[in-house]
Protein backbone atom coordinates (compact mmCIF):
# COMPACT_ATOMS: atom_id res chain seq x y z
CA UNK A 1 0.00 0.00 0.00
CA UNK A 2 2.78 2.73 1.00
CA UNK A 3 4.83 1.64 -2.36
CA UNK A 4 1.43 2.32 -4.27
CA UNK A 5 0.98 5.94 -2.60
CA UNK A 6 5.03 6.61 -3.31
CA UNK A 7 4.23 5.95 -7.08
CA UNK A 8 1.29 7.50 -7.52
CA UNK A 9 2.93 10.37 -5.92
CA UNK A 10 6.47 10.32 -8.19
CA UNK A 11 3.83 9.75 -11.20
CA UNK A 12 2.14 13.34 -10.14
CA UNK A 13 5.27 15.21 -9.55
CA UNK A 14 6.63 13.90 -13.08
CA UNK A 15 3.41 15.16 -14.68
CA UNK A 16 3.34 18.37 -12.71
CA UNK A 17 6.94 18.99 -13.32
CA UNK A 18 6.54 18.47 -17.29
CA UNK A 19 7.05 21.79 -18.94
CA UNK A 20 4.61 22.33 -22.08
CA UNK A 21 5.94 21.85 -25.64
CA UNK A 22 4.73 23.86 -28.61
CA UNK A 23 4.86 23.28 -32.32
CA UNK A 24 5.42 26.13 -32.95
CA UNK A 25 8.20 27.65 -30.42
CA UNK A 26 11.71 26.99 -31.35
CA UNK A 27 14.41 27.69 -29.03
CA UNK A 28 17.38 28.80 -31.17
CA UNK A 29 21.40 29.87 -30.35
CA UNK A 30 22.63 33.40 -31.25
CA UNK A 31 23.89 32.18 -34.64
CA UNK A 32 20.98 30.77 -35.65
CA UNK A 33 18.69 33.98 -34.29
CA UNK A 34 21.47 36.01 -36.95
CA UNK A 35 20.42 33.95 -39.62
CA UNK A 36 16.71 34.32 -38.69
CA UNK A 37 17.03 37.83 -38.82
CA UNK A 38 18.04 37.96 -42.55
CA UNK A 39 14.60 36.56 -43.61
CA UNK A 40 11.64 38.53 -44.86
CA UNK A 41 8.84 39.07 -42.96
CA UNK A 42 10.04 38.18 -40.20
CA UNK A 43 8.74 40.28 -36.97
CA UNK A 44 11.88 41.00 -34.43
CA UNK A 45 10.73 42.11 -30.42
CA UNK A 46 12.55 42.32 -27.61
CA UNK A 47 10.20 41.33 -24.95
CA UNK A 48 12.12 43.23 -21.80
CA UNK A 49 11.61 46.54 -19.95
CA UNK A 50 12.24 49.94 -21.71
CA UNK A 51 15.14 50.60 -18.83
CA UNK A 52 16.73 47.16 -20.09
CA UNK A 53 16.23 48.26 -23.66
CA UNK A 54 18.51 51.45 -23.56
CA UNK A 55 20.92 49.78 -22.09
CA UNK A 56 21.49 47.76 -25.06
CA UNK A 57 19.53 45.80 -27.71
CA UNK A 58 19.98 43.48 -30.93
CA UNK A 59 19.71 45.99 -33.86
CA UNK A 60 16.39 45.98 -35.68
CA UNK A 61 14.32 44.63 -32.80
CA UNK A 62 11.76 46.63 -31.26
CA UNK A 63 10.77 46.67 -27.65
CA UNK A 64 7.25 45.74 -26.84
CA UNK A 65 7.61 45.22 -23.24
CA UNK A 66 5.90 41.84 -21.66
CA UNK A 67 5.61 43.36 -18.60
CA UNK A 68 3.46 46.59 -20.09
CA UNK A 69 -0.26 46.29 -18.77
CA UNK A 70 -0.73 47.05 -22.78
CA UNK A 71 1.04 44.16 -23.54
CA UNK A 72 -1.67 42.66 -25.10
CA UNK A 73 -2.78 45.54 -27.45
CA UNK A 74 0.69 45.83 -28.75
CA UNK A 75 0.97 42.24 -29.58
CA UNK A 76 -2.11 42.36 -31.80
CA UNK A 77 -0.82 44.55 -34.07
CA UNK A 78 1.62 42.32 -35.44
CA UNK A 79 0.72 39.48 -37.88
CA UNK A 80 0.03 36.02 -36.28
CA UNK A 81 0.89 34.74 -39.73
CA UNK A 82 4.49 35.44 -40.24
CA UNK A 83 7.36 34.26 -37.68
CA UNK A 84 8.62 36.22 -34.52
CA UNK A 85 11.65 36.14 -33.13
CA UNK A 86 11.74 36.72 -29.33
CA UNK A 87 14.39 37.63 -26.45
CA UNK A 88 14.55 38.90 -23.26
CA UNK A 89 17.33 38.91 -20.56
CA UNK A 90 18.06 35.46 -19.90
CA UNK A 91 15.05 33.84 -21.93
CA UNK A 92 12.40 33.01 -18.67
CA UNK A 93 10.01 35.68 -20.04
CA UNK A 94 10.14 34.73 -23.59
CA UNK A 95 9.46 31.26 -22.18
CA UNK A 96 5.82 32.66 -20.72
CA UNK A 97 5.21 35.29 -24.16
CA UNK A 98 5.69 32.36 -25.72
CA UNK A 99 2.54 30.29 -24.36
CA UNK A 100 0.64 33.63 -24.35
CA UNK A 101 1.67 34.06 -28.28
CA UNK A 102 0.84 30.23 -29.02
CA UNK A 103 -2.66 30.92 -27.35
CA UNK A 104 -3.23 34.15 -29.13
CA UNK A 105 -2.90 31.93 -32.75
CA UNK A 106 0.67 33.18 -34.17
CA UNK A 107 1.93 30.13 -36.16
CA UNK A 108 5.50 30.19 -35.69
CA UNK A 109 7.97 31.63 -32.72
CA UNK A 110 11.46 31.65 -32.13
CA UNK A 111 12.95 32.16 -28.60
CA UNK A 112 16.84 33.27 -28.09
CA UNK A 113 17.77 30.61 -25.75
CA UNK A 114 19.77 32.41 -23.05
CA UNK A 115 18.56 35.66 -24.54
CA UNK A 116 20.96 39.05 -24.66
CA UNK A 117 22.73 37.21 -22.12
CA UNK A 118 23.82 34.47 -24.04
CA UNK A 119 23.91 36.98 -27.89
CA UNK A 120 26.60 39.26 -25.67
CA UNK A 121 28.73 35.79 -24.26
CA UNK A 122 28.50 34.18 -27.88
CA UNK A 123 30.07 37.61 -29.18
CA UNK A 124 27.53 39.42 -30.89
CA UNK A 125 27.32 43.29 -30.29
CA UNK A 126 24.21 45.12 -29.15
CA UNK A 127 23.55 48.69 -29.87
CA UNK A 128 22.57 51.42 -27.55
CA UNK A 129 20.37 54.59 -28.09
Amino acid sequence: MKKNIILVFLVLISISCKQKSYDEVQLVSPEEMKELMLLEDVQLIDIRTPKEYKEGYIEGFQNIDFMSKTFDEDIEKLDKTKPVLLYCRTGRRTANCSEKLVEKGFVKIYDLKGGVTQWKFSGFDLKKP
